[in-house]
């Protein structure tokens, strides 16, 4: 299993359509075999900072995802709506192998 870690910088005047962004994409992760863990809006401390963490089977079923996601209309809507909206300043994307007792 492989989790997904982004970390997002926000547009501070865009919180809400970066939030939109968020809950367009937890079903397209999961339509692709993935399973979402949220995304995580600022609270305290920075306000310019959201996560979001997401697992797959396999680094290869992640990558198929990936493939995927660039050839499905509501997937394109997707990253169209980010764009258009500037809510994203940038991200990092980084992969962790998960541990559990």
């Amino acid at each position: 299993m492989v989790t997904i870690y982004l970390r997002y910088v926000l547009n501070t005047q865009k919180l809400k359509e970066f939030e939109h962004y968020g809950k367009l994409w937890i079903p397209l992760v999961e339509k692709f075999g993935g399973k979402h863990h949220g995304y995580f809006m600022p609270s305290e401390g920075a306000s310019n900072i959201a996560l979001a963490l997401f697992s797959f089977e396999s680094l290869t079923a992640y990558e198929t995802y990936r493939l995927r996601s660039f050839e499905d209309e509501q997937c394109q809507a997707a990253f169209r709506f980010a764009e258009e909206t500037q809510c994203i300043v940038s991200y990092e994307r980084s992969f962790f192998r998960p541990v559990f007792s």
